[in-house]
């Protein structure tokens, strides 16, 4: 199976020519707060998977644009302004909405910051436009002289997750958040919130359906109820009861696997598709589970969520 977001580099400039017909997303402004008389140079780079950064503005006393794009600058002060202009074009036949991971780097490939951007309801043959800012960096942090798109995944726009504070029509926001990694254990959770006016009830297990970089299912990988022998989690392996939730409250379920590799092809699943319960709406999620060739997923049951857990950040 193929990966579902390949890391490919787009290397850094400086300049963006402005285009006829295109949208700008969110709030974002290309020149907000960018140093006195920055140095600007176009980027002609084909993109990845519809993205492509267009321009970066470097603020130096003495930028010096390299052959390969780069941009060479000396004694950046720690939040220099910098930003990067981009634009997402939708090739396909439905609205998409695009998560987009930026890396900045150092001239050698060290990645000084990175930056998550969502934009949302990108209609069918439409092209927008946004910009995406550094932000400070930490003292003592080398010059960053290129702006990489690092990932991007893509959702029907119906299907994904909510915007912090957006309560869907269906008065239920399911989310996933960014998950732990420690010793090839792999743990995701998922967050159910009942933000409508109805107490709201499920009973047992999310639905899930797994789903390759062109959303479409992956056969093969056994989803077991509770840890699955994957770990010892005793929360996850209790009996599901029914969880009534009242406006406001939210309840927790989660993923759990493991990396191992052995013989035969690893599996990625870039997508899962959740439903809180039979025949509610989906939410598409993208917690990219690199699940080796263990084959299994562990799945644990609806619970009331404490107010304690619920501060982990969530995936857009």
């Amino acid at each position: 199976m193929r990966r579902s977001a390949t890391l490919l580099p787009v290397l850094a400039a400086i300049l963006l020519l402005p285009a006829c017909g295109a949208e700008h997303a969110g709030t974002r402004s290309a020149g907000s707060g960018a140093a006195a008389s920055p140095q600007r140079t176009q980027v002609d780079d084909p993109g990845t998977d519809g993205v492509r950064i267009t321009a970066v503005t470097i603020p130096s006393a003495a930028p010096s644009p390299s052959r390969d794009h780069s941009v060479q600058a000396d004694r950046l002060p720690a939040d220099p302004g910098l930003f990067a202009e981009y634009e997402v074009t939708n090739d396909g036949t439905e609205a998409l909405t695009y998560t987009v991971l930026f890396d900045f780097t150092t001239s050698t490939g060290e990645v000084m910051s990175n930056k998550r951007e969502t934009v949302r309801d990108v209609g069918p043959g439409r092209t927008v436009r946004g910009t995406v800012r550094m932000g400070v960096l930490p003292p003592g942090a080398s010059p960053v002289a290129r702006v990489e798109v690092a990932e991007v995944t893509k959702v029907a726009a119906d299907e994904a997750p909510p915007a912090a504070g957006v309560c869907p029509s269906s008065g239920i926001r399911v989310t996933a958040d960014r998950g732990d990694a420690a010793m090839g254990l792999r743990v995701v959770g998922l967050h159910l919130e009942n933000c409508g006016t109805r107490d709201y009830t499920v009973d047992g297990y999310p639905q899930l359906e797994l789903l390759d970089e062109s959303r479409e299912p992956i056969e093969g990988v056994g989803i077991l109820r509770g840890s699955g022998g994957i770990t010892a989690l005793p929360e996850w392996d209790e009996q599901p009861r029914p969880v009534t939730l009242k406006p406001g409250e939210r309840a927790v379920s989660g993923l759990v696997w493991r990396n191992t590799t052995e013989s035969g092809t690893p599996v990625e699943v870039p997508y899962v598709r959740v439903r809180a319960k039979a025949g509610a709406d989906p939410v598409t999620v993208t917690p990219h589970l690199d699940l080796g060739t263990t084959g299994k997923l562990g799945v644990r049951p609806w619970q009331r969520e404490q107010r304690e857990q619920s501060g982990r950040p969530e995936q857009p």
